[in-house]
């Protein structure tokens, strides 16, 4: 009797990144996922409950490793530190050639309105996280004198944030690394001056 492959839970994971971050959520199917995994749809419901549940699971495992460079990012010790860092970091991650292009949570989250899909919200929601974290640490510049009194801290975080949202959709169309970092330069121009200057 032929036993059924056993599988790879890791491998299975990087098979299911390229996908998701190649097609984005919507555009991989069930078929796609287990004709690239190997497996049959039982064998990949066993190993995962759902697409659903393997995405989450795929993304948090993104995060943590390829999104890495945002928490190092929030750590610098000025504010136009953090931006730089953010945004640089950003060039590097999107145009990397071990992986598709841009941002795996901007391919996924598709468009539509709010409540069109869990996966969609989840990921609004992640980038709004992200925006509030710019924000805190923003505000503590404020507070430490790195940044002037006055800095609108929600604007200066959703600059820095929407930089790199769209570097991730110039990536996804043939940009370069050297293309976004040229874009991060343009707009770092626009930071505003340190206090200590």
């Amino acid at each position: 009797m032929v036993r059924p492959r056993k599988l790879d839970i890791d491998q299975a994971l990087d098979v299911a990144t390229e996908l998701f971050w190649s097609n984005g959520y919507d555009g991989t199917s069930l078929s796609d996922l287990t004709k690239a995994m190997g497996v049959t749809p039982p064998s990949f419901y066993f190993a995962f409950g759902s697409k659903e549940a393997l995405f989450r699971r795929v993304y948090e495992r993104y995060r943590k490793g390829h999104l890495a460079y945002v928490a190092e990012a929030l750590e610098a010790p000025t504010a136009r530190e953090v931006a730089e860092k953010m945004l640089y970091g950003g060039a590097q991650a999107q145009a990397g050639e071990d992986h598709p292009p841009g941002c795996m949570g901007v391919s996924c989250a598709g468009s539509g309105p709010a409540g069109s899909s869990p996966v969609r919200d989840d990921l609004v929601e992640s980038r709004r996280l992200a925006w509030k974290a710019l924000c805190d640490r923003f505000a503590r510049a404020v507070s430490s004198g790195d940044l002037p009194a006055g800095t609108d801290v929600k604007a200066l975080a959703r600059f820095v944030h929407v930089v790199g949202l769209g570097m991730s959709i110039e990536a996804q169309s043939g940009a370069s690394k050297d293309d976004l970092r040229r874009m991060v330069d343009v707009a770092m121009r626009a930071w505003p001056p340190s206090c200590a200057a």
